[in-house]
């Protein structure tokens, strides 16, 4: 049934919670603030596996580990699940509300604008700070791989102030100047991001596969008993960290307005690329874990893959391996700084954010300016501050999306049953509720420290939303 284009009457649609029509936000994506569509489900599927596959499959596999033993694989699974589970609320909504904004837009049309706006605020505390993040464990394989050549870089510019017991740092210049580097991509277009990632999404998955193939032949199962020395608590508490593994596939929502068939090419995008990166991580967990006792990788937590490589002797599989970590980083700032942009894009479209963060290059059709912007503050953040516990922080942000999105496919499916939907989430309210559940019992693993700053982001978004946001609102506007 086709969608009408006037608003829904009541109170809901009023204040705190007016809601915007969907007829409306895709035909915002029609008017002077538009983007090129240039993406099809292969490029989806390329950009998720981009997102995901980085710092959770090269650093964080030694760290789950050490919480879970053996039992890592089973962690990865359980963080895998809860992902699956809004994997589906997120198809469901990127088939029909195909517009930028990803679980911004959809709670701007279901729950409500100051819902919309806190996730939104949300979502940027989470791309943001992923960026920064990586960009610094990427700096660090990067100085790595370089050392392998001879060259040797400057402690005092590889690291941020402090982040270095015992030596004087000013500046992480590698992480800042990867950004940039990324940044100016996205600025050209999309078409052009699109090409670089996929080739080097393609290499690093090569990579992984290489990890597994070569490791297999090095598992002692001896090594996997006992299975699970932490218990069920271990595999939890692993689990909460080892979700940071997992963030990415959400990006792909954020592409809706450029791609070219949104109703099918966004759920296999997003489903595809979740689907795979789980079967590689569970692959790799096994074979780690296998090849060395757990407690070995105590000391190695930075780098556990080429540790556990080094120790079969096949040193020239640690060498791809910090190629293949190297790219893989690339790819997931790569992504994470376009999904930052897209979000702050569609929010300044809805005039919750000031017009500057939706202004189109008219060559390039992209939110240059704001694009720069973002890159420069992501870029200075990695370069300046030592991200201690940071994938705690993001992992806060991130569940609480999933949650957010989860019980918004369920209100939809109550106050719009006439929406046309291309994909359907199976089993609502079941699996969108199992979705509530196991986000919700993973951030209840995660310290109290974590939930203490995140309130903080809150808070701030608070101010930010009745001091600018509400007035300035496109709907407020209107009224």
């Amino acid at each position: 049934m086709a969608e009408p284009v006037q608003q829904m009457p009541g109170k809901a649609n009023t204040g705190l919670l007016r809601k915007k029509s969907i007829a409306d936000l895709i035909n915002s994506t029609k008017k002077g603030r538009a983007l090129n569509k240039e993406l099809g489900s292969w490029d989806l599927a390329m950009l998720g596996i981009g997102a995901i596959i980085g710092t959770g499959i090269f650093v964080l596999t030694g760290l789950g580990a050490l919480k879970a033993g053996p039992g890592v694989s089973l962690s990865f699974l359980l963080a895998g699940l809860a992902c699956a589970f809004a994997a589906f609320s997120y198809a469901e909504f990127a088939s029909s509300v195909p517009v930028s904004g990803s679980v911004y837009t959809y709670s701007y049309a279901t729950l409500g604008e100051f819902f919309a706006w806190i996730i939104g605020w949300d979502l940027i505390l989470e791309y943001l700070l992923a960026v920064s993040s990586v960009s610094a464990g990427w700096s660090g394989y990067f100085k790595s791989f370089l050392s392998g050549f001879g060259i040797d870089l400057p402690v005092s510019l590889t690291a941020a102030p402090g982040a270095v017991s015992g030596v004087t740092t000013y500046f992480n210049l590698p992480a800042f100047l990867i950004v940039m580097i990324l940044t100016g991509l996205l600025a050209l277009g999309v078409k052009e991001s699109k090409r670089v990632n996929n080739i080097m999404v393609i290499i690093k998955v090569a990579v992984v596969l290489l990890i597994i193939l070569v490791g297999a032949f090095y598992v002692k199962p001896a090594n996997w008993s006992p299975f699970l020395p932490f218990g069920a608590v271990g595999v939890s508490q692993a689990a909460a960290l080892l979700f940071f593994a997992f963030i990415g596939f959400d990006a792909v929502a954020s592409a809706a307005e450029e791609t070219r068939n949104p109703s099918k090419d966004l759920p296999k995008g997003i489903l595809l690329s979740l689907g795979i990166c789980a079967l590689l991580y569970l692959g790799v967990s096994l074979v780690l874990t296998g090849v060395l006792p757990f407690g070995d990788f105590k000391g190695h937590e930075d780098s556990p893959v080429a540790y556990a490589m080094s120790m079969t002797g096949h040193n020239w599989v640690v060498g791809v391996i910090n190629v293949g970590a190297i790219l893989g980083m690339t790819t997931v700032m790569l992504v994470m700084l376009y999904g930052q942009s897209r979000v702050i894009f569609a929010m300044s479209r809805d005039g919750l954010m000031p017009k500057f963060f939706s202004r189109v290059h008219e060559k390039f059709r992209t939110p240059f300016a704001s694009t720069w912007l973002i890159g420069l503050v992501a870029g200075l953040v990695g370069a300046l501050v030592p991200l201690d516990e940071l994938a705690e922080l993001v992992n806060m942000g991130t569940l609480a999306a999933f949650i957010m999105i989860s019980i918004a496919v369920v209100v939809l499916r109550k106050t719009r049953p006439d929406l046309e939907r291309k994909f359907r989430c199976p089993g609502v309210p079941f699996v969108p509720a199992l979705a509530v559940l196991f986000c919700g019992y993973l951030m209840f693993q995660l310290p109290g420290q974590t939930w203490l700053r995140f309130l903080i982001w809150l808070i701030v978004g608070f101010v930010l939303y009745f001091a600018y946001a509400r007035r300035n609102s496109n709907m407020n506007q209107s009224e």
